[in-house]
Order: C-alpha cells, then structure tokens, then sequence
C-alpha cells in the first residue's frame, strides 16, 4: 500500500512538473514597437557594414539606411523598416526581428 501512495506522489509531481512547463512555453510574449524594430534594424545595418565592408553594394545599403532612418524619424515606420530591411538585403544578411 505504502509504494501505492509513492507512485501515486511520483506521478502528481510530474504531472504538475509538465503542466508548469507547458504554462511557461506559453507565456505571452511582446512584439516590438515599429520603433524598435527600427532601432534594431539600424544596428544590424551598422553591424553588417562592418563585417561586409568589401560588399559591392555597400554604397546603396547606406543610402538605403539614410532613406530609412529618416522615414523612422518622421513616424513613417514601416517604411523606414523596409527601407532598413532591404538594406541588409543588400549586403547579403538576413534581417534578424528579435521578440521581447
């Protein structure tokens, strides 16, 4: 009877374990603002000049970031986010939109 009671703990314990987990894996998460995400993309076009520095279009990607950091500056975000994206684009990098 006693190994009863100890299996019968072991599997509320672990049902609790797994529904514990489940809830946090569910947890709400925040999307970024457009500006934020402008915020970000700028960086990464910053960072992408760096390390491809040699890219042929280098001079299009940092007019492109110019046209796009201004569209962010006058509230026109999704544009600039574009503008932003496709600046990467062009220097071969994938835009990374990390979530909050």
């Amino acid at each position: 009877m006693q190994r009863f009671w100890i299996s019968l703990m072991g599997a509320l314990l672990s049902m609790s374990l797994i529904t514990a987990a489940v809830g946090a894996s569910n947890a709400k998460v925040t999307p970024l603002t457009r500006a934020e995400r402008c915020t970000n993309l700028n960086r990464q076009v910053d960072e992408a000049l760096e390390t491809h520095a040699a890219a042929t279009q280098v001079t299009a990607a940092k007019a492109l970031q110019r046209k796009g950091n201004r569209f962010c500056a006058a509230k026109k975000q999704a544009q600039g986010i574009r503008m932003l994206a496709n600046a990467l684009k062009l220097l071969g990098v994938t835009p990374i939109d990390p979530v909050q």
